[in-house]
């Protein structure tokens, strides 16, 4: 989700809720300690080099009980965020601690902003051998090598 995508649905609402992808919920009472921008230069095992920008939101619960997050308030954090870093209409990716801390992509259900767990992926696997499936191969269609090794053959 970009983050005019989030502007647009939190003037919509009247309670901000985050839903981890299993279905728990992230209480009620947490708290958006941080909202910036993230800048990754790197190089992908292709050589490729790579330059990605996306706005990080952490969530933090406290012991507010009491606390509950408007999405107003969130959309002042936000123009805040705009204007003071200079944000531009990037990614969001959002940080939030279970066992350690996770970073979720986010989505919306028309509800809830949904945290979506984020996958590692090679970006460039026509460089790097990999194959994208498992080439199928029925064992009767294997021909029997002649030069394969052989127990007591001493190639191994």
């Amino acid at each position: 989700m970009k983050l005019s995508e989030i502007k647009n649905i939190l003037s919509t609402l009247e309670n901000v809720a985050f839903v981890l992808e299993n279905g728990n919920p992230v209480p009620e009472h947490f708290h958006v300690t941080e909202i910036g921008l993230i800048t990754k230069n790197f190089i992908d095992c292709g050589g490729t080099i790579r330059n990605e920008k996306t706005i990080n939101f952490q969530l933090w619960n406290a012991n507010d009980f009491e606390h509950r997050l408007k999405p107003k308030k969130l959309l002042d954090i936000i123009s805040l965020s705009e204007k003071t870093l200079g944000i531009e209409d990037y990614e969001i990716e959002v940080e939030y601690q279970t066992e350690t801390i996770g970073k979720y992509d986010l989505d919306f259900n028309g509800e809830n902003f949904l945290l979506l767990n984020k996958k590692t992926a090679c970006l460039a696997s026509d460089q790097c051998g990999v194959p994208n499936a498992k080439p199928k191969i029925k064992l009767s269609e294997i021909k029997n090598q002649t030069n394969c090794c052989t127990p007591g053959g001493s190639c191994c």
